[in-house]
C-alpha cells in the first residue's frame, strides 16, 4: 500500500514536471485542415491567439484570405499563418525568433504536406528592416506583449515595401495599450477587446492609391 502511494506520488510529480517543460497544441478551426491539432512548444512569450479571437478575425477576413500572400511577423505557434493556409492562402512567410518554435513550425508544415510556406528563424525587426521584393496582402502582427514590438514593426512595414495597396493588417496587443501610433496610410476597420487582449484590423492605402488621390 505504501509502495503504491509512493509510486502514485512519483507519477504525479513526473506529470507535473512534463506539463511545465512540455508542449501544448494548436487547433486549426476551418478549411482544408479543419480540426487538425498540431504540437507547439511552451516557450516564454509564446501566446497563441485563442480560438474565440481567431474565429472573429477570420470572419473579418472571410472574403480576403483565399489566394492572398500572407506575412506572419511574429509566428509563435503559427496559429494565424496555419489557419490562413488552411483557408487557401496562396503563400505564407512566417518569421519566428525562438529556434524551437521555428523548428516546430517547419515540422508542422511538413506534417501537413504544405509546400507554399516559408519559416524564417530570425529577428523580425531585422527582417523587416531589410525590406522585400514582393509585397503581402494580409499581415499579422501578434508579438510578445510588453516589449514595444508592435509599433516598431508597424513603422517598418509601412516604410519598407511589405504592404500591397489594400493590404489588411491585423494587430494583437495588450489591452492596456490604449494609445498606439499608426501611419496615416492605415485606415482602421475593426477593433475589439477580449479579456487582456485588444485586436484590431487596418487597411493599408498607399499614398498614391486612387483612394488617397481623389479630390
Amino acid at each position: 500500500m505504501a509502495n503504491n502511494r509512493a509510486n502514485n506520488k512519483q507519477v504525479t510529480k513526473s506529470q507535473t514536471a512534463n506539463k511545465k517543460a512540455g508542449s501544448g497544441q494548436v487547433r486549426i478551426i476551418a478549411g482544408q485542415w479543419r480540426s487538425r491539432k498540431l504540437p507547439i512548444h511552451d516557450l516564454d512569450g509564446l501566446r497563441p491567439t485563442t480560438d474565440r479571437v481567431r474565429e472573429t478575425l477570420f470572419n473579418w477576413l472571410a472574403n480576403d484570405i483565399a489566394h492572398a500572400r500572407v506575412l506572419d511577423c511574429f509566428g509563435g505557434s503559427g496559429a494565424l499563418a496555419l489557419e490562413s493556409l488552411s483557408r487557401y492562402a496562396s503563400y505564407a512567410k512566417i518569421i519566428e525568433l525562438q529556434r524551437p518554435a521555428a523548428m516546430q513550425l517547419k515540422a508542422n508544415l511538413n506534417t501537413l504536406k504544405c509546400d507554399n510556406a516559408e519559416v524564417l528563424n530570425a529577428d523580425t525587426l531585422v527582417v523587416l528592416q531589410n525590406g522585400c521584393e514582393q509585397g503581402f496582402d494580409v499581415v499579422f502582427i501578434d508579438p510578445p506583449f510588453r516589449k514595444g514590438l508592435a509599433e516598431k514593426a508597424i513603422q517598418l512595414l509601412d516604410s519598407k515595401g511589405w504592404l500591397n495597396d489594400g493590404a489588411l493588417i491585423y494587430v494583437e496587443i495588450e489591452s492596456e495599450l490604449t494609445q498606439m501610433a499608426v501611419p496615416a496610410t492605415w485606415q482602421p476597420l475593426k477593433d475589439k477587446t477580449a479579456g487582456q487582449v485588444n485586436y484590431r484590423l487596418y487597411q493599408y492605402q498607399a499614398e498614391d492609391s486612387p483612394a488617397n488621390t481623389e479630390e
